[in-house]
């Protein structure tokens, strides 16, 4: 016959370890939406950047132009 004893502290350790687990819950759920956060954000700036190189672009063809320049033309009429 086996000389079964009860563990004392059973119920303590199961307690903790459903906390725990729940406690891990909570984090992995904050964690999701952190990063769905992230995702968006990062989407976000994307278009941002798309935008800011669309400008810079047009900007760079605006003052690539060369008669834009800040020289007056030189003179050829006799004066």
């Amino acid at each position: 016959m086996l000389n079964w004893r009860r563990d004392p502290d059973v119920e303590r350790r199961i307690a903790e370890s459903k906390m725990r687990e729940q406690q891990l819950r909570k984090e992995s759920e904050q964690i999701k939406i952190e990063t769905e956060q992230l995702r968006r954000d990062n989407a976000r700036l994307r278009q941002l950047n798309a935008k800011g190189r669309e400008l810079l672009s047009s900007a760079e063809q605006l003052y690539s132009v060369p008669d834009c320049s800040s020289t007056p033309p030189s003179s050829t009429a006799p004066g």
